[in-house]
Parts: structure tokens; sequence; C-alpha cells
């Protein structure tokens, strides 16, 4: 009985061992995992922001269509110009009054145009036809995009979003530290339950996640 006893024992010391290295070692392991996805996923959010972007930039909106914003990248154009001081004799006011008056004005100059791609993407098409893709192995999803306008007093301001749910960037891992994850909120973490770049509700199109993942405005 003695040496069932003690057996018994180093059997609920061997248990109890495993389960307070795993209680350490798995959120650990859970947090290099999410920081290795995280910084995939903020990779394409900053390429879809690049993009909507340079949208706005040219049409004066943002693009909820992914298929509309991915044509728009294959045609578009930036215009590159050239702001320069200029002074000139006011004719009229010579013609007037017979007095000289110079007037300084900025003259902006069209220099020529540059492929919206080739800028943002250094002609990369792969890289931009599938940014949209979440880019983590296993999972068969993409960013959930959309655009449209807020209301600022009397002005109707563009506005897009694109995010993605940590339970898909987060899909085969441990349940509950998923679940705990999408409740943090600290300034070091990316807050609730989605990684995402914009906002639907007001005028914002920085990323919600911190500065240790890079630029997010």
């Amino acid at each position: 009985m003695k040496l069932v006893f003690q057996l018994l024992l180093w059997i609920v010391i061997i248990v109890l061992g495993y389960l307070v290295f795993n209680s350490v070692y798995e959120p650990i392991q859970f947090d290099k995992v999410k920081e290795k996805r995280y910084a995939k996923v903020i990779e394409n959010l900053n390429d879809i922001r690049a993009a909507e972007m340079a949208h706005r930039q040219v049409t004066g909106r943002f693009e909820g269509n992914f298929d509309n914003l991915v044509r728009f990248l294959d045609t578009a154009q930036f215009t590159l110009t050239q702001r320069r001081d200029t002074v000139y004799l006011d004719e009229e006011y010579l013609e007037t009054y017979g007095v000289d008056q110079y007037v300084e004005d900025v003259v902006i100059d069209t220099l020529g145009f540059v492929s919206v791609k080739d800028s943002l993407y250094k002609g990369d098409e792969q890289r931009y036809r599938e940014m949209i893709n979440v880019p983590i192995d296993g999972v068969d999803a993409q960013f959930e995009l959309d655009a449209g306008t807020v209301t600022k007093g009397t002005n109707q301001i563009p506005v897009f979003e694109a995010k993605v749910s940590k339970d898909v960037v987060l899909h085969d891992l441990n349940k509950d530290l998923v679940m705990q994850e999408k409740e943090v909120m600290s300034v070091d973490d990316i807050n609730g339950p989605y990684i995402s770049v914009g906002s639907m509700e007001e005028v914002n199109t920085s990323g919600n996640w911190p500065l240790k993942y890079g630029k997010n405005e």
C-alpha cells in the first residue's frame, strides 16, 4: 500500500507540475504566435489604407468594393505638380488708378503623371490584388471593407474601414486565451475584438494597433 501511495503521489506531483508549467508556457507561446500573425495582418491593412487614401486623392471618395479598388489601382495615376510663387502687375488697377500695383500669387504647374500602383506597390500587382486576403496559413477569409460618409455639421465627410476579427486570425489557438485577447484593454495591445484601420463612425484613417507594430496613421 505504501508503494501504491507513493506511486499515486508521484503521479499527482507530475500532473500538477505539468499543469503549472503549461499555465505559464502556453500564454507565452500564444503571445509569440499572436504577434507574428498580427504583424502580417497589419501589413495588409496598411496596403489597403494606402490604396484607399490614393482613391480619395484622385476621386474625392473612398471605395467600399474591393474589386473596384483593384480596377482603380490598375489604371489610376497621380498628377505630379509643382508650386511656385509669382508676382505680376495688376493691369486693371493700373488702368483704373494709374498706379502700379503688384500681386503675389502661387502658380501650380503640372509636371507629369505617375502610376498609382507603381508609386505605392512598386508595380507588384500580386501584392495589391491579394491584400484583401487575411495572410494567415489555414485561413480562407478576407478583410471586411466598407466605405461611406459621416455627417460633420453640414458636411458629408468620406470614411472607410477595413477590419478582421481576432477569432479569424487566431482561429486555431486556445479558445480561452483568444477570448481574453478580444477583451484586452491596454496601450500596448490591440484593443477589442477586431484589428482594423479607419472607421465608419468617425473621421479617422488610423489603425487600432500600438506603435510596436509600426506606424498606425
